[in-house]
């Protein structure tokens, strides 16, 4: 039986995905006592990008913006295996987004507003959170945007 956040998350026309299997060493997302940390979740759908390149070139900031949506899906996704069940979240403490920017791009903060946007309509005052928006050069695999989540856990 599904919960209320993966309740609201259907309500919104949106389904849980898979957990995006690691590019390299490490763990999609770990638990230190009552926090989780996730990797950072590319915009991956089907085991794949959908779109390649630098925003503000090849991406356009609203592309961008609904892959933020996707990379703090597949965050949540992270969350849930680890924490079980996606009603323990007392609250989202911190996003990080990382936007591969062309030279001239400013627009960082619109862009990561995706995520924290989903994160808010999932979650509500739940998730509520410190947020960091960065460009950068490039990401891996040519990813427009890159996305980080940590949460913290209800007892139990």
């Amino acid at each position: 039986m599904a919960g209320v956040v993966e309740s609201k998350l259907a309500e919104l026309g949106l389904t849980l995905p898979d957990v995006v299997p690691p590019l390299a060493s490490y763990q999609p997302a770990v638990r230190s006592g009552a926090y989780v940390y996730t990797s950072g979740q590319l915009p991956m759908m089907d085991g794949k990008l959908a779109v390649t390149g630098k925003v503000g070139a090849e991406v356009t900031p609203d592309e961008a913006k609904e892959l933020a949506r996707t990379c703090a899906l597949n965050a949540l996704a992270a969350v849930k295996s680890v924490a079980g069940d996606l009603d323990r979240i007392a609250r989202v403490v911190k996003v990080v987004g990382f936007v591969a920017s062309a030279s001239d791009f400013t627009g960082q903060p619109a862009v990561i507003n995706g995520a924290s946007e989903l994160l808010g309509e999932v979650l509500g005052d739940k998730g509520v959170h410190a947020r960091s928006a960065v460009g950068v050069a490039v990401l891996p695999l040519d990813a427009p945007v890159e996305v980080e989540v940590q949460v913290e856990l209800t007892e139990g």
